[in-house]
């Protein structure tokens, strides 16, 4: 196979990367609104919360990644396209958690979003790998060299971690581990979903996903300037901190009080 593997749709040549990331795009929105459950938030509020979310996820994205290589970052400042030429999902994920919460708190609106939205998510980051594999070296996403007889190829003769397709993988698993939590979100576990915590299955998706990134990239050939760790390795720390205190700290608090109003 040689990378990138460009798709051929009539005349048209297309660069594996922009189309898996424009149907990823495409496709978990689809999905999202296929799947989401029936809501009394008005349009209104649903498009601040919309835009808050999308205003996060890029500033998320663009941020964790100029911390890739700091040093690099600063001496390139003043060119645009290395300031605008990368992203990050770790990035994009903990910036749109973050531009939803302030703005559902700018608006009033208290109830949990995340739960509609981790289907469509984990849909949408296995699209967009697809599109990072076949495009080789050029995505930087590959991992280092390995003996391993899951190693690729990607074009300069260096069998590596296809870790695009371990994260696939493992997209697949966790997929398959929330339906519990899927069905208890939406009452259809016979008891109406008793004892079930609103959010809760988006806080679990985040901590899989998370430590998963978390691991996975000792086996990439990055920069790991802080103190052994990359950019994303420390987004995913900050990221459990704040899920483990939600399902292990807060997390019991809100079971209980649910419990207490079920009961009563």
């Amino acid at each position: 196979m040689e990378f990138p593997v460009y798709l051929h749709i009539g005349s048209w040549r297309i660069h594996p990367h922009v189309l898996f990331e424009t149907l990823s795009y495409f496709i978990g929105f689809r999905v999202y609104l296929w799947t989401r459950r029936p809501s009394d938030m008005s349009k209104l509020v649903s498009l601040q919360i919309l835009a808050g979310t999308i205003l996060g996820a890029a500033l998320g994205a663009k941020l964790l990644f100029w911390l890739e290589d700091p040093t690099a970052t600063w001496a390139q400042l003043s060119q645009g396209h290395f300031l605008w030429g990368g992203k990050t999902i770790v990035g994009g994920l903990l910036g749109g958690l973050i531009g939803v919460e302030l703005t559902k708190r700018l608006v009033g609106w208290k109830n949990s979003t995340g739960d509609d939205f981790v289907y469509p998510l984990i849909l949408g980051i296995a699209i967009g790998r697809i599109g990072c594999f076949l495009t080789g070296l050029d995505d930087h996403t590959y991992g280092i060299a390995t003996t391993w007889a899951t190693g690729v190829d990607f074009g300069d003769g260096i069998l590596r971690h296809p870790t695009q397709l371990y994260e696939m993988g493992f997209l697949m698993m966790l997929a398959i581990l929330l339906v519990p939590l899927y069905r208890q979100s939406r009452g259809q576990t016979g008891v109406a979903g008793r004892g079930y915590v609103s959010g809760r299955m988006f806080q679990w998706f985040m901590t899989g996903y998370l430590l998963f990134r978390f691991m996975i990239e000792f086996i990439k050939p990055t920069l790991h300037p802080y103190l052994g760790l990359n950019n994303i390795q420390l987004a995913c720390l900050a990221g459990l901190i704040y899920y483990g205190w939600l399902l292990f700290g807060k997390g019991p608090q809100q079971r209980r009080a649910v419990t207490a109003d079920y009961s009563g």
